[in-house]
């Protein structure tokens, strides 16, 4: 069975309009390799699209995606860790100066986990063990009045996710020496608006307009 329909008309498309345009950037990219402005760990969510939220080119971002844009602990002991090679990987090979959790509304993986705290279902599986790094978190009264429960537990992950990024010695190393800067963001899928957490103030806003 061959690609769907939609998806090959897609590429021909990105072929004859995006990639004949930019083939200087494609080619310099091969040739040169990447040096992203960021890497931004990422949900999953198929209405999120990173590169387009930000308007990013290629070579301009290094995107992780999970299940809930989630940062586990470091576990150095550990088997497999797909994030957390990921993060090694951005931070000590790439050197990028900036590391972004994007957390987004609506999002499945975070409801799946406040519908199974609810009834009291047993965690299993691959998703219920990951999304075990949502337990004990702590909601902002200041959040969930100003935005309601729903979207106070997705802020109170992505503050979670950027205090599990300092489990990391070598994040912590960098941001020390003032050469990586953590952020955390929250994407509005209606309205399009970004959140931003202020760290002195432990606050989400919305992004200044330029």
């Amino acid at each position: 069975m061959g690609l769907p329909k939609p998806l090959l008309e897609g590429h021909w498309r990105f072929r004859r309009n995006v990639y004949a345009r930019d083939r200087g950037r494609y080619q310099q990219l091969a040739e040169l390799g990447q040096s992203p402005t960021a890497m931004v760990v990422a949900c999953c969510d198929a209405r999120v699209d990173v590169s387009l939220i930000f308007d990013a080119k290629p070579g301009d971002l290094f995107i992780l995606r999970n299940v809930a844009n989630l940062v586990p602990p470091y576990e150095p002991e550990g088997k497999y860790h797909g994030t957390s090679a990921a993060i090694e990987f951005a931070v000590q090979g790439l050197k990028i100066p900036n590391l972004i959790v994007l957390g987004h509304s609506r999002c499945g993986g975070v409801a799946a986990y406040r519908q199974k705290v609810r009834e009291n279902v047993s965690k299993a599986g691959f998703i219920g063990q990951w999304l075990t790094l949502l337990d004990n978190l702590k909601l902002e009264e200041a959040d969930i009045s100003a935005r309601g429960d729903e979207t106070a537990f997705e802020l109170a992950a992505i503050r979670a996710s950027i205090a599990n990024l300092r489990t990391f010695p070598f994040v912590v190393e960098r941001e020390k020496a003032g050469l990586l800067a953590l952020h955390g963001l929250h994407f509005d899928i209606g309205s399009g608006e970004l959140l931003s957490l202020d760290e002195r103030t432990g606050r989400f806003e919305p992004l200044p307009e330029s």
